[in-house]
């Protein structure tokens, strides 16, 4: 049972109502040995990833690669208290929400949940799948031992939350909301019990210069009741290092104080081609900032775009004290393909910081990045093992025979307990009545794209009703752009098909469905599904004999998978999908 200890989240029988159920919830996923046909059962997984790159750069034994969390891990932040460090990442209108990792030596990750994983925490269930929960940032405050997420979530009637617990381990808090505008919120606490949220928001009405123009605001912080103080707020950068230059989307700030000065560091330039980190200097938390005079500290803008194993867009950064005395800063970056669409997302890169002089600079942050780093020393390389997070090529297997479902798999806009049983055979998803394309909880388990090649494959064992029914796997990266592939029944034949939705245009108003093949099959026994990507190519195959695949629809592009044409924050989420309002039609 997750164990919640803060006095404010439970009060009263209805309270305790909650939390009980919220731990038996939490304790596995429910089990069901009784099997009917018309609900899929998915078993067998396996993912594999084998991307050129890491063939070409093996690992030597004190090295480790970067990114260090793969897959569609944004916005990363990360706080220490003693020898352990806390991770935590976008995820908008994914559920859970707030993945968090915990580490002892900023190599080795495991993935100890999610910070708001119930749905008095996340309330996304109608938005966008880039709406809902955008850059947490978490803090440990060592003068009362709390540790705090705050974000903005853009659904539910929200706006900027905290939520705190004295152990990462055993749950968070319920949410409070907080009273100020604006995104990208995170807390300073300072040595003398003081405390500061500091944010991004739009200048002053009437004061806005140019498209992007935004600025950094700090307010005091109430301790005691978890409040912003009314009337403390201040813009402490306006626009950016250099106001006369027109720079835009300064955000992501976070305040660090070291020698007795305070330094407020924020990305810059809008997550894309021009996305920077630059870094502030003050005597007071509150101001004024002076910015260094060798603004940005890490940019990746300044290369040519053919380089090999590029990574861009490089920013949004948070920075921490290492176990071997020296700083590391996390950050996002992507990878993209040979079409320069990024299918795998804004993914969490890390690099030592070098703050021997009055700024810090992150290390080779101002060069092409590569894919390895020296570890720290004394750090052993156990990623893949142990149940820390697999970075590099791998292989990851899933049977759903462990008790818990594994963090990784994920649900959209509602709890994955919703839908998701354990049976003897696999995990049985009971269909709901929505389709993929709808802007509502979805009966569909995601796993993220790590790499730009991969392979996706697993068993589904269903026999549709009627057309109306359909199981199998989706390719997603929106409710508007993605591919459809699974089993549904057409008269009193049944059917493999591949449906492709998108829209004409990133801003068209009419989305598209094509079914791009399909083809009569005996489901007498359970039907293999598999996609396979090789960069921009996506291959969507079956088997029937649990060998022999037969590729459906040939090879079809992943641009619609990819940010540059569907828009958004996600990269593309790979899913077990049932639904019972089919529209994938065979011809």
């Amino acid at each position: 049972m997750k164990k919640i200890t803060l006095q404010k989240m439970v009060s009263g029988k209805a309270s305790l109502f909650v939390v009980l159920l919220t731990a038996l919830t939490l304790s596995g996923f429910a089990k069901n040995n009784k099997k009917d046909s018309t609900i899929p059962v998915f078993s067998n997984f396996r993912y594999e990833g084998k991307d050129q790159v890491y063939i070409d750069n093996p690992l030597k034994t004190d090295e480790f690669y970067s990114p260090i969390i793969q897959g569609c891990y944004p916005d990363p932040a990360i706080t220490r208290r003693g020898n352990d460090y806390f991770l935590v990442h976008s995820s908008f209108a994914m559920f859970p929400g707030v993945p968090i990792f915990h580490s002892t030596d900023l190599v080795n990750w495991k993935q100890i949940g999610h910070v708001l994983d119930r749905t008095s925490q996340l309330k996304v269930e109608d938005c966008g799948i880039s709406a809902g929960v955008y850059a947490p940032a978490i803090k440990y405050n060592p003068n009362n031992k709390m540790f705090y997420m705050i974000t903005t979530q853009f659904s539910g009637g929200f706006g900027n939350i905290v939520v705190k617990t004295n152990d990462p381990f055993k749950g968070w808090s319920d949410p409070y909301k907080l009273k100020f505008n604006g995104i990208d919120p995170s807390l300073f606490f300072d040595d003398d019990g003081k405390a500061y949220v500091v944010h991004n928001d739009a200048p002053d009405q009437g004061k806005e210069l140019y498209n992007g123009h935004r600025v950094i605001k700090i307010w005091d912080y109430d301790v005691e009741n978890d409040q912003v103080i009314e009337g403390t707020d201040k813009i402490i950068v306006d626009g950016g290092v250099d106001l006369s230059k027109k720079p835009i989307w300064i955000e992501a700030p976070h305040i660090y104080k070291k020698d007795g000065k305070y330094y407020l560091m924020c990305a810059e330039g809008g997550t894309g081609g021009w996305h920077s980190e630059v870094i502030f200097k003050s005597d007071s938390p509150r101001g004024p900032y002076v910015p260094a005079p060798s603004n940005p500290i890490l940019t990746q803008r300044h290369f040519p775009a053919d380089r090999d194993n590029k990574v861009d867009w490089a920013g949004h950064a948070d920075l921490v004290e290492g176990p071997d005395g020296k700083y590391y800063g996390v950050f996002l970056a992507v990878r993209p393909n040979e079409e320069n669409r990024v299918n795998t997302g804004r993914e969490t890169f890390i690099l030592p910081v070098d703050w021997s002089g009055e700024f810090p600079v992150f290390e080779n942050g101002l060069v092409p990045l590569e894919p390895k780093l020296k570890m720290p020393k004394g750090v052993t390389n156990k990623t893949g093992k142990d149940g820390f997070m697999p970075n590099g090529n791998f292989v990851y297997t899933d049977d759903f025979t462990a008790e818990n479902l594994d963090y990784r798999w994920i649900g959209l806009r509602g709890p994955r307990e919703n839908f998701v049983v354990k049976t003897k055979n696999g995990i049985q998803i009971t269909p709901f009545e929505t389709n993929i394309k709808e802007v509502k909880p979805t009966s569909t388990l995601f796993l993220r794209q790590m790499h730009r090649n991969f392979s996706y494959n697993v068993s589904v064992d269903y026999q549709p009703k009627s057309e109306t029914d359909l199981a199998g796997i989706v390719a997603l990266q929106s409710e508007v752009f993605n591919y459809v592939f699974g089993v549904t029944k057409k008269g009193d034949d049944n059917y493999i098909v591949l449906q492709k939705n998108y829209r004409k245009g990133r801003w068209g108003r009419q989305t598209e469905s094509e079914i791009l093949a399909s083809a009569k099959i005996d489901i007498s026994s359970p039907v293999q599904l598999q996609v396979a990507a090789n960069g921009d190519k996506y291959e969507f195959s079956y088997a029937l004999n649990g060998e022999d695949f037969q590729t459906l629809g040939g090879t079809v592009s992943g641009d619609i998978l990819s940010t540059d044409v569907a828009g958004g924050f996600t990269g593309c989420l790979l899913g077990l999908y049932a639904t019972k309002t089919n529209d994938a039609l065979p011809e």
